[in-house]
């Protein structure tokens, strides 16, 4: 036995270790290391070179807030005159957000599975991965100008060009999902002799579901802003409206738009905690 002295609250206590013990102690990981404070300092570094090429200057905005305040100013009283318009293109707009959800959702399924590691074998993972890193970094204003070239002006345009960016932004987030699953009961299937779509419905698709649905929903919510602005480049929806109206200098217009545009969000977001929480 060793005799450890240790100062507590400037009181001398002591207190009888083993060997064991003492092995435990010298084997634990120091909190401050080397290699962490290299990691901070490079964090730190990257911090002031991003600064500075984002040319961040918050003085130049305290400085010129009265031409924030005034251009503000001008988009009150709202103009909900055309309002039946709007609510028109704003149902449009919620339907382009849905329907682009629903296909990336079915969509990202087949791809997450295959872009997980712990499921597929890395000659799969990694070509996939790629895949839904391309489709994440093409912003959706890009796809939509694709698709409409495609398609012709409209939402399916804006629908398609949802897809495709959610598509890849949902199979990112449930393969995540996948790779942290309790592989217990996936081996618990493979023993009785089940197949691989077999180990996968009953064994991976379970554990993953709650998080799938959480996914799923907010990415809805995201889609239904994203879509509000597609209509800048012709892929319908609220968008046109607003591109007019900001074009025009129409700012009251603009502004009862946004309006809409914020209770509708409201509204989706309540109704999604609802049944995130029904079916959570």
């Amino acid at each position: 036995m060793v005799k450890i002295s240790n100062n507590l609250d400037n009181t001398d206590k002591n207190f009888l270790a083993t060997p064991e013990v003492i092995q435990m102690l010298s084997q634990e990981k120091k909190r401050v290391t080397n290699t962490r404070i290299i990691f901070l300092l490079g964090a730190l570094i990257i911090l002031i070179f991003s600064y500075r090429q984002s040319e961040i200057n918050f003085l130049a905005l305290f400085q010129r807030s009265g031409n924030m305040v005034e251009y503000i100013q001008s988009y009150f009283p709202p103009d909900f005159s055309d309002w039946k318009i709007y609510l028109e293109d704003t149902i449009i707009t919620i339907s382009m957000g849905l329907w682009g959800t629903v296909l990336a959702a079915i969509a990202a399924v087949p791809f997450s599975l295959l872009a997980s590691e712990n499921i597929s074998p890395v000659w799969i993972v990694q070509p996939i991965r790629r895949i839904l890193d391309a489709m994440r970094a093409i912003n959706e204003i890009v796809f939509a100008l694709i698709f409409v070239v495609a398609v012709g002006l409209g939402p399916f345009a804006g629908v398609l060009a949802l897809f495709v960016h959610t598509a890849g932004t949902l199979g990112k987030l449930f393969s995540e999902a996948v790779e942290s699953i309790d592989l217990g009961p996936v081996e618990g299937i493979c023993a009785t002799g089940a197949s691989k779509i077999q180990e996968i419905i009953f064994g991976v698709i379970p554990q993953v579901m709650p998080l799938w649905t959480s996914f799923v929903l907010y990415r809805f919510e995201s889609n239904v802003r994203s879509a509000s602005v597609l209509g800048i480049v012709g892929a319908g929806g609220i968008g046109v409206s607003l591109y007019q109206s900001f074009g025009a200098f129409q700012y009251q217009k603009v502004c009862a738009i946004l309006i809409i545009l914020v209770l509708a969000t409201s509204i989706i977001d309540l109704l999604s905690a609802k049944l995130r929480n029904w079916l959570v």
